[in-house]
């Protein structure tokens, strides 16, 4: 039986977030220990039996997730557009599983002078109220297939409690199918592929 993607990595940010919205660190040595220590506490989870995706043969040899360096520039605020009128979807996976999400709004941001928007999706089928203000961004970039693993990349978010909207691709993980097939994972839809290189986040992964 595929495992499901998506809650599991919920669960996964809200134990190394605080469940509130990723603040905006305004000084890079502030910025860079708090990714450092989002890294350590990453590693502890792939390391722990219990919580790992790996599979028990990858996690004996496991040391280390492979990161972009840590790159204060790719923390940005963001304008939020909601779409309200935005109708449920079903959202392709690696498997025939079909999830019902509904485009909750965009964010517009500008990187290195680009202009770029990301589509914020919400997870209809997470209906418990601790998960209302989860909001989920499956992304490719021009690193994608390359340096970071082909089926894109993935950024979870809290609801904000005012307008401060802020992407930290640092933060950027790989979906649990780039660990281990069990696991079913949604495919990022072809509008959230940035036509830049975010070399931030997590790498691809060598499984050997």
């Amino acid at each position: 039986m595929y495992r499901y993607l998506p809650l599991l990595a919920f669960l996964f940010f809200s134990c190394l977030s605080a469940k509130e919205a990723i603040p905006y660190y305004g000084e890079a040595d502030v910025h860079r220990q708090a990714i450092i220590r989002h890294q350590a506490e990453m590693n502890e989870w792939f390391a722990d039996p219990e919580r790992s995706p790996l599979t028990a043969e990858d996690r004996t040899k496991f040391e280390s997730l492979d990161f972009f360096p840590i790159a204060y520039k790719y923390q940005v605020k963001a304008r939020f557009v909601a779409t309200p009128d935005a109708q449920p979807f079903e959202m392709p996976t690696t498997t025939d599983r079909l999830p019902e999400y509904k485009q909750y709004g965009e964010l517009h941001f500008e990187l290195d002078g680009t202009s770029l928007k990301l589509n914020v999706y919400k997870n209809l089928e997470l209906t418990d109220r601790k998960y209302r203000d989860y909001l989920f961004i499956p992304f490719r970039d021009q690193t994608s297939g390359v340096e970071s693993y082909g089926g894109g990349r993935y950024l979870d978010l809290e609801i904000p409690k005012d307008d401060n909207w802020v992407i930290d691709f640092n933060r950027s993980y790989n979906p649990y199918c780039a660990y281990n097939d069990r696991y079913s994972c949604p495919i990022p839809p072809a509008e959230n592929t940035l036509e830049v290189s975010i070399f931030a986040g997590v790498k691809a992964y060598d499984k050997h």
